[in-house]
């Protein structure tokens, strides 16, 4: 979301795991594509337009893509929140693959819900191939039911005090309409057809009170979770990254469970025990392929000890930027 990224430079993150990923292209650079968050745009001066400044900054000579979804930074903004997924899915696909600066392939980075979507990119497109897959904030088992909801921003301190059970604790603007009605549609409707079709927030909601609902309904999330019958193009495809890294913020308010920035959840039938991806059916079936990626070394599992989205630079040039050469 635009709004945290507002803390760049004031978070400190910690690191808990690292590795070193390929050089690969013609001028020393691979291109980075971004895809921003909930709230956000691709231009947001203070959130996408600079981390792709620092991104240029760093690895000089690097073509840096954030991707828009609509003609213009207001339509991006509003089908953050009201549009089709899987249509997003393939319109950015098309965008990718008739972009003559990424056909040698390219890495790959989103924040928060960006970061599932740029996944089923992974999963459902594999030209251009995506080499690194950098999930920040990304929730991968979904977010669950919310019960209330309440919020008060305090910069630039960037405190955020939040009551709630789950889902959607924190929302862009303390009484926003946008967010009301959200909150209000993903208690009560957020399988039914046209939320389903229109609503972004209720494409990944995952209810683990509600398992089956959530299988047999969920147009985009328990698709390309392979929660139903099992794509093997799909695995396919996620397993040709080089490296898959997940940043989980430990203080994280807004997702719920934070777990799911590590492919965790909730157990099912229930809302208050945890799994760990390796716990789950998804990894002892394999039915993405992240068990076999995980023993391969290409699961990189990196913690930041910060709210959503909060990390400074330092931390973003010691951790990330390794994975974009």
């Amino acid at each position: 979301m635009a709004a945290f990224l507002l803390c760049l430079l004031l978070a400190a993150p910690v690191l808990l795991v690292t590795s070193s990923p390929v050089r690969d292209s013609s001028n020393g650079t691979v291109p980075l594509v971004l895809w921003h968050g909930m709230g956000d745009s691709c231009c947001n001066p203070v959130s996408m337009g600079y981390i792709k400044k620092m991104v240029e900054l760093e690895i000089p000579g690097i073509y840096v893509l954030s991707v828009m979804i609509g003609k213009n930074v207001v339509e991006d903004t509003e089908n953050g929140f009201f549009s089709d997924v899987n249509e997003q899915v393939s319109t950015v696909c098309a965008q990718l693959a008739q972009d003559p600066e990424l056909k040698g392939g390219y890495n790959a980075m989103g924040f928060s819900q960006g970061a599932q979507f740029l996944r089923a990119v992974a999963q459902r497109c594999p030209s251009p191939p995506m080499k690194n897959l950098i999930s920040i904030g990304g929730q991968h088992q979904g977010d669950t039911l919310m019960m209330t909801f309440q919020t008060s921003w305090q910069l630039p301190l960037c405190v955020v005090e939040s009551s709630g059970v789950y889902g959607l604790p924190r929302c862009p603007g303390e009484s926003s309409k946008i967010c009301d009605m959200i909150r209000e549609a993903l208690n009560k409707e957020a399988y039914l057809g046209w939320f389903q079709k229109h609503l972004v927030q209720a494409q990944y909601w995952h209810d683990p009170l509600n398992d089956d609902l959530y299988k047999k309904n969920s147009r985009f999330l328990a698709d390309i979770n392979q929660e139903r019958a099992v794509n093997e193009t799909y695995k396919k495809n996620l397993q040709q990254l080089e490296k898959f890294v997940m940043v989980k913020f430990l203080r994280d308010s807004v997702v719920d469970p934070v777990d799911s920035e590590w492919f965790g959840f909730l157990k099912t039938g229930q809302s208050k025990e945890t799994e760990t991806l390796q716990e789950s059916v998804l990894y002892k079936e394999d039915r993405l392929g992240l068990a076999a990626m995980d023993k391969a070394g290409k699961l990189v599992f990196l913690a930041a000890d910060g709210d959503h989205l909060q990390f400074n630079q330092e931390w973003f040039k010691a951790n990330l930027v390794p994975y974009l050469h």
